[in-house]
Parts: structure tokens; C-alpha cells; sequence
């Protein structure tokens, strides 16, 4: 996801224009060249994430394990209450990050203070919806209002300038439910935050319109950013699959080991290593160089931030499904059980199929016979057990994986092909 809209026309002078006079020198040409390369601020807050992914599994992971049918199958709707504004907070400060020069202090205290506020969200996830709602709600909408305030202060650009004031309006719209889910507990609070975290990136979506303003559209996603913001959702895929392996390997460690459970492990690593193999081979490899060539960058970027949340998504799902697997591999299976270990790589793929589009402009039959086969294997699976699910599933994603190889093979290393004509929307 991305601000979206014309403005990625503009050749990248963005970060010495939005400065004012005095505060802000021209980059130097070795920083330019360096401005793919996450800094050590950007990496510091990805560890935050790492805390706050884990957090969510082991959230989770006990409702799915629970004797209550409707706590198994709450626990996949918290899935998506509680990593979407996360997530969402990940890509705004990416976006703030590209945006402007990070080596300037302001920028820094504002990450700096957004990874404070990440890691009390994250403390509070066990007690996110009885308890400590406060600790969850409160750091997301101060730092989704004030950011966009603060920043207005830093920008001369108009367009910039409009963009934050209406994406400020939206988040204090969406503060709304937001807040108003602290002062209840269970049900209540999960919808309200549920509908303001699908305000929030409705209104994204649309480039926060607002009645009486202009919508002067901008984007991150200028010229000279793409590859910045491009690996930064590369780093944020390998951060959430060794998100996957963490919480993978401290199951292993807190459960009885026995034969099962280690052929659970085993299942389980092998399928975070096919995921990380689908994704870089070979889309993933080319990302930067497919976004700075496409014809519409900002519809590129879009659709590269969708693919991406859909991904750390799955993969969150794929680790509540080991999070199951390994202390119950041979229990019978329940249908919550089926959906988070089949759910996870049906969501990943459908991620990994997004991402296709934008880097080769084609849609992958491929990974479409992979989840059509994930679909069909549910029925059959249902009646077995969780390893013998999740060995099903990898046998499929293995699948995927070896007809990417058999395509490649023999052949010189495929170039980007992304969409080259732009978009006419506005």
C-alpha cells in the first residue's frame, strides 16, 4: 500500500525540497548511491517487528489449542485485528523513512518513538481485548495522528503538505472506534477495532479524500525511492519468515520431545525454507529494479505493499498452524486447526501471486494450481491429523517450488517485465 497518486512523476527531488532552508544540506553523491540500503534506525525498529509478529503467535496460538469452538475460530479473526495495524504501522514509517532523510533527527526521534510504541502494543497482545486494550489502541492512534502533524511542519511541497493533513483527518476519524473499543472488552472491542482498522486502509486506499480539499496526490514511491522502499519489503518478508523460525524453534524447545514432534520440526522448517525459495525465485530478486521500471510506479507500489501484507499474513498464519502441529501432531484434526495450517500458504501464495503481476505482468497458473491443489487437499486432510496436514501442505508447496526450478531450468536468469503503460486514473 502506498499514499498512491501522480506525484511519482516528480524526479525524486523530494527529500531536499521538503526541508526548510537551512535544516537540510544537499545528499551527497555516495549517499544517493547508498539509498536502497536500509540504515541501522530502519533495521533497529524491524527487530521491534520481530517482537511484535512473535507476540501475535503466541496471542493466538492458545485460542486455537482451546476446548471452546468459538474461541478456535476467534482466534483467527484476532489473526487479522491485531497484525493489520501493525503491519500498517510498518508501512507508514517505511514510507516516512523513503520519504525523507533519516539521517536528520527529527526523522529519527519520530522511528524512534514509533518502535517505543510497537513494543507496548506488542506487550499487551496477551490482554488485548479484555484487559489492557489502552496499551494496544492508544500508541497506534498517537502515532498515526501525530506523525502526519509533525511532518506538515517539515514540508513545503503542497502536495505533500495536502496528503498529510488528509491522512491526519482520516486517522483521527478512525480514533473514533479505535479508542471506543478500550472502554469495552471482548466482542465489542474486536468489531470496533476491526472497523477502524478497515477505515484506515480503506481511506489509504482511496488517498484519503476529504469533502472541500483538493486531492492533490503524492507518492513515496518517486523515481529515486522505489529501490528503497522495494527492499524494505524485502527485508520485511525475511524478518517475518525468521519470525516463523523463531517461534518455530521455541515450541520445539518447550514441547516433549518425541519423534512426532520432531518430524514436525522438520515439516515445519522445510516449509519456511519453500517459502522464502518461492518468494525470491525469482520475483522477489528483481523487485526494485521491476518497480523503478514500470509505467505506473505508484500503481506498482500499491500492489507491491498488498502482496506483501497478504505474505506476513500467511506466514504469521503458517507459524499459528506449527504453534498446533507440534505440541498435537497426532491429535484429531479440528476444522480451526485445518484452516490456520492449509490457510497460511493459500494466503502467502495469493500474496506471491500479486507480486508476479507487478514484477512480470502476468498472472501465475502455477501458484493458482497450488492453491486450487491446497483447496481440494482440505477435505481429505480434514480427517487426519496436524502433521499429517502439514506434511501435506509442504508436499505441495515443494510442488511450487520444484515447477519454478523446471521452468528456469537451463535457461538465463528471467528479466523484469512489469507493466509499462501508465495508469490515466487520478
Amino acid at each position: 500500500m502506498t499514499e498512491g497518486g501522480a506525484g511519482g512523476r516528480r524526479k525524486g527531488r523530494a527529500r531536499r525540497r521538503d526541508a526548510p532552508p537551512g535544516q537540510e544540506p544537499a545528499e551527497p553523491a555516495s549517499a544517493a548511491r547508498d539509498g536502497r540500503r536500509a540504515n541501522f534506525l530502519e533495521l533497529f525498529f524491524d527487530l521491534v517487528l520481530v517482537f511484535a509478529l512473535s507476540g501475535v503467535v503466541s496471542r493466538v496460538a492458545p485460542d486455537l489449542s482451546a476446548d471452546s469452538i468459538g474461541q478456535r475460530w476467534a482466534g483467527l479473526l484476532y489473526v487479522l485485528v491485531l497484525v493489520l495495524p501493525i503491519m500498517w504501522l510498518w508501512t507508514t514509517t517505511a514510507h516516512i523513512t523513503s520519504r525523507f532523510d533519516p539521517r536528520r533527527p527529527v526523522i529519527q526521534v519520530m522511528v524512534l518513538l514509533t518502535a517505543l510504541g510497537v513494543v507496548f502494543m506488542a506487550s499487551s497482545l496477551p490482554y488485548a481485548f479484555f484487559e489492557r486494550g489502552y496499551a494496544f489502541a492508544v500508541p497506534y492512534v498517537v502515532l498515526q495522528v501525530g506523525r502526519p502533524l509533525l511532518l506538515i511542519s517539515l514540508l513545503r511541497a503542497r502536495a505533500q503538505r495536502s496528503l498529510n493533513v488528509r491522512s491526519a483527518i482520516w486517522f483521527t476519524v478512525s480514533a473514533v472506534p479505535w479508542l471506543a473499543g478500550v472502554v469495552v472488552e471482548d466482542w465489542k472491542r474486536v468489531g470496533l477495532w476491526a472497523l477502524a482498522i478497515t477505515i484506515d486502509l480503506l481511506a489509504a486506499r482511496s488517498s484519503w479524500p476529504v469533502p472541500g480539499m483538493r486531492r492533490t496526490l503524492d507518492s513515496a514511491w518517486a523515481p529515486s525511492k522505489t529501490h528503497h522502499l522495494a527492499d524494505r519489503y524485502e527485508q520485511l518478508l525475511l524478518i517475518a519468515l525468521g519470525e516463523s523460525v523463531l517461534s518455530l524453534g521455541i515450541t520445539y524447545t518447550e514441547t516433549p520431545v518425541s519423534l512426532a514432534s520432531t518430524l514436525a520440526l522438520l515439516v515445519g522448517f522445510a516449509t519456511t525454507v519453500l517459502l522464502w525459495r518461492i518468494y525470491y525465485y525469482r520475483a522477489g530478486q528483481v523487485l526494485p529494479e521491476a518497480v523503478d521500471s514500470a509505467g505506473d510506479q505508484v500503481r506498482a507500489g500499491r500492489n507491491t505493499g498488498r502482496a506483501h501484507m497478504l505474505m506476513v499474513l500467511g506466514i504469521v498464519l503458517v507459524a499459528i498452524g506449527y504453534e498446533i502441529v507440534l505440541p498435537h501432531p497426532d491429535d484429531p484434526m479440528r476444522p480451526a486447526w485445518l484452516v490456520a495450517i492449509l490457510g497460511g500458504p493459500v494466503v502467502y501464495v495469493a500474496g506471491r501471486i500479486v507480486l508476479e503481476r507487478v514484477v512480470f505482468n502476468r498472472l501465475s497458473r502455477r501458484r493458482l494450481i497450488g492453491i486450487a491443489a491446497l483447496a481440494a487437499a482440505a477435505l481429505p486432510l480434514a480427517f487426519t491429523t496436524p502433521l499429517i496436514t502439514a506434511t501435506g501442505a509442504v508436499a505441495i508447496i515443494l510442488g511450487m517450488a520444484l515447477a519454478d526450478a523446471r521452468q528456469s531450468w537451463g535457461r538465463p536468469p528471467e528479466a523484469p517485465s512489469p507493466a509499462v503503460t501508465r495508469s490515466t486514473r487520478t
